[in-house]
């Protein structure tokens, strides 16, 4: 399996990714492109030190989606990588139709919260503001409704007294950190 990952900042999730298949954990599947959507983003760097092609794509002329050139800039440098699988990992971008018929049932996204819970930016600060006391992540396909396809897989993570904002956050990434990889090489020996 194909493993393209998409990624707008520090590339941690990526990270986890490509740790676990250094490491033999990512089943059939092998990552063979990173691309970013910000041309500073530490999500790059990774594919130096791992071996893998890492790309900025310039996304514009849009902020926060994916539309127009930039969207056929991106389905054409993603496209020529033959990708069976896209991973949205930390991508800050809402995807279009013409991204999502090219690559259709091909996209997955992790999210940091329960979903249906919390959907869209900031997660967890929505989790940690309404006062619950279990939260997680979520591994989901990609639809037009956003955060809102079809769940793969989901982590919770308990909410207790003495966490901050900081360390519930921490709590969360270290769950997507081992989420992420595992529904990866689940999809990839088809039982995902």
């Amino acid at each position: 399996m194909r493993v393209v990952l998409l990624g707008s900042g520090r590339g941690s999730n990526a990270e986890a990714v490509l740790l676990a298949q250094a490491a033999g954990g990512l089943g059939a599947a092998r990552v063979v492109g990173i691309v970013s959507d910000r041309p500073d983003a530490s999500v790059l760097a990774l594919g130096t030190r791992f071996g893998v092609p890492a790309r900025y794509i310039d996304p514009a002329p849009f902020k926060t989606k994916l539309e127009g050139e930039g969207e056929a800039r991106f389905i054409a440098e993603i496209a020529a990588a033959r990708p069976d699988l896209v991973v949205l990992a930390g991508f800050m971008r809402v995807l279009k139709p013409g991204f999502l018929e090219a690559f259709s049932g091909k996209i997955i996204n992790l999210h940091p919260s329960l979903l249906p819970s919390f959907p869209g930016l900031d997660g967890i600060g929505q989790a940690w503001r309404r006062g619950v006391k279990i939260t997680g992540c979520t591994v989901h396909r990609v639809t037009l409704d956003v955060d809102g396809g079809p769940i793969i897989d989901q982590a919770a993570v308990r909410v207790e007294a003495e966490d901050t904002l900081e360390t519930l956050a921490g709590k969360i990434h270290a769950a997507e950190h081992l989420l992420l990889p595992s529904v990866i090489a689940r999809l990839s020996q088809g039982t995902g």
